[in-house]
């Protein structure tokens, strides 16, 4: 559940019948190998919670750029003292808006889908302040103002597609759109990336007035300078770190169900029930403590010792299962009083590509390559032997579990891998039909006329992969494809680096600056700022995610039609776009399994990566 991966990542009533859909299939349950036991339910305790070392939070603002933007800084922490204007998921299987945890009520859609209505339902901030209109004026004023250093930004997106808004109440704005749009898309991938912001944050300096930044008032007319003075002081704080805790800090100021009581940047840290939350669902614990451990492996050893409340288990610490069964005949940690329950994840996993790499980039332009790519990459293999049976592959840029209406044709072929499923020789033969031969044992250009536009002869396909250090599981999964991408001759050289220093690698580069080649972090997960599965974040021209550089008229041209119908034929042919292009390099799609202790109850999975720890508690 607690992922150090980036995974990186939106109804109304118009919108309920087609949506709904998305609950159905692979969910995940409380059942499993053993169950809870019962007991006398009590209030108070502390839940115990893990981290990686070097890959806890590091980023408190939401308003957050590339670099910052993943599941360790939003789901597991920001989200949980910080409401978006919609929260999504809930304390189970589902991938729907969750009105109830959330301080809007649904929206509303008029005028064919060009004007839209938000009213707030009055929740309160820790400080007494109402989340209300000036709040959600507060965000769209600076998303205006410093749109592109947002991570939820795409081009055509929030703030450009919003004509004009205006709060028309204390409860209520309203926003005219620049068309109408698809009211599934624009709930799930464009609110969703909105997060009201408190009076006590619109400042720039520290002890000023709430509001007296008078960004929630700015406007055009002084080219957003309020706004822009707010942001940058803010940003500031966000990376003074030493002061997300502290008695009296800005970051103090939340209206989600816990705030921080300590913090430090390894990934130690405490939340403690926010006594003011509106929602409906108070804590009933006294504590959520975040533990930083070196490595996966060390988490295990903490849970056979009964330090973790809740702590995912390494694949290789699992017996071996088919496919086709969601979790191990046996339970590894039952002696020491856990139960399991399988956590899927509502994403996809990939390396990234640079297609703007002045070397590589070439190669990687070119369709073929991709494709032979994809050929010598065994997912399902992968699967098996590094992950014990706990994946599946990744097809497209769409998720296939849990199945969803999304899922299109080309996903399902080969038995599920795609149309590209592992093999070396249909790989070597594309190679070869397009000027690629070994010389010493290398894959060299023979001809620049077959290899491509700006592949010279006597290229060579070396290449560097950047991935995470600390999860073994990775760094095996590397070593397979080094020894696969081998024996068509393509060498692949694996360098291990901190997640926060990965996260840095994701801003788009261009020239000699881009010296990677490939980037895996693990992949993106749907669960904000988008969570239809659509493409804008990822592979649009220009997205601030579109950490490779890939870009594609057709694409560009598939995915703007998401936006604007909510046919699923035209979602498919998005997703068998993807699914034949190979923007990104496709991989093994894991899940985990979660040991949760026997004592605390109501523990759920959530295929979104949302966690709902206020409806956790223990028994005695």
């Amino acid at each position: 559940m607690f992922q150090s991966r980036r995974k990186l990542r939106l109804a109304g009533v118009a919108a309920t019948a087609a949506v709904a859909l998305l609950a159905a299939g692979c969910g995940t349950s409380s059942s499993g190998s053993g169950s809870p036991s019962s007991g006398t339910k009590v209030s108070g305790g502390t839940i115990t919670l893990s981290n990686i070392s070097g890959a806890g939070a590091n980023w408190i603002f939401p308003f957050a750029s590339s670099a910052y933007y993943s599941v360790t800084n939003y789901e597991d922490f920001i989200y949980l003292m910080d409401r978006t204007l919609y929260m999504f998921g809930d304390n189970g299987n589902s991938i729907l808006v969750n009105i109830p945890q959330s301080p809007a009520n649904a929206p509303s859609y008029t005028n064919g889908g060009k004007t839209l209505t938000i009213t707030m339902k009055g929740w309160k901030w820790s400080n007494g302040e109402t989340v209300d209109a000036n709040d959600l004026m507060f965000w769209l004023n600076l998303d205006e103002a410093e749109f592109s250093a947002f991570a939820g930004y795409s081009p055509g997106g929030i703030p450009n597609n919003i004509v004009s808004y205006k709060e028309t109440s204390p409860e209520t704005v309203v926003i005219q759109l620049n068309k109408a749009y698809s009211s599934i898309w624009y709930t799930y991938n464009e609110l969703a990336q909105i997060n009201p912001f408190p009076m006590a944050w619109d400042i720039t300096k520290l002890g000023a007035k709430p509001g007296s930044g008078g960004c929630h008032t700015d406007s055009k007319a002084d080219n957003w300078a309020k706004c822009k003075a707010v942001f940058n002081f803010l940003t500031a704080q966000s990376k003074n770190t030493a002061s997300y805790a502290q008695p009296g800090s800005i970051w103090q100021v939340v209206d989600g169900p816990w705030r921080l009581s300590s913090y430090n940047t390894n990934g130690n840290y405490t939340f403690v029930p926010n006594a003011k939350y509106s929602g409906p669902q108070k804590p009933i614990v006294s504590a959520l403590k975040f533990v930083a451990y070196t490595s996966d492996t060390a988490i295990y050893t903490a849970l056979k010792t009964g330090d973790l409340s809740v702590g995912p288990i390494p694949a290789a610490d699992l017996a071996a299962k088919p496919l086709s069964t969601p979790l191990p005949g046996a339970n590894p940690l039952a002696s020491s009083g856990y139960f399991l329950q399988p956590n899927y994840a509502f994403g996809i996993s990939f390396s990234y590509i640079n297609f703007n790499n002045p070397v590589a980039g070439p190669m990687f332009k070119q369709l073929y390559f991709r494709h032979a790519l994809a050929y010598l990459t065994d997912q399902v293999g992968i699967t098996k032997s590094i992950n014990r049976g706990y994946g599946y592959p990744t097809s497209s840029g769409v998720p296939s579990q849990p199945s969803s209406q999304w899922v299109s044709s080309d996903m399902t072929a080969n038995g599920g891998a795609g149309p590209y499923p592992f093999n070396v020789a249909k790989a070597s033969s594309i190679l070869s039909a397009h000027g690629w031969a070994k010389v010493g044992g290398v894959l060299t250009c023979q001809s620049s006329s077959k290899c491509g536009a700006g592949i010279a002869k006597g290229a060579q396909a070396k290449f560097n992969m950047l991935y995470t250090s600390g999860i073994q599981a990775q760094a095996n999964e590397v070593a397979v494809l080094k020894s696969d991408y081998g024996q068509a001759g393509i060498q692949l050289s694996p360098d291990a680096e901190t997640f926060d220093t990965l996260l840095g690698d994701t801003i788009p580069c261009h020239g000699k600056s881009c010296t990677w080649d490939f980037l895996f972090l693990g992949g993106w997960d749907f669960n904000g700022p988008g969570f239809e599965p659509t493409g804008e974040p990822l592979y649009q021209s220009g997205a601030p995610n579109n950490s490779g550089g890939y870009s594609d008229s057709q694409m560009d041209s598939l995915i703007n039609a998401t936006h604007t119908s909510n046919s699923v034929t035209v979602f498919h042919n998005y997703a068998n776009y993807t699914a034949t292009q190979e923007p990104s390099l496709w991989l093994p799609q894991t899940y985990g399994v979660e040991a949760v202790q026997n004592k605390l109850h109501g523990v759920e999975q959530n295929p979104l990566a949302m966690i709902y720890p206020e409806y956790w508690y223990f028994t005695k």
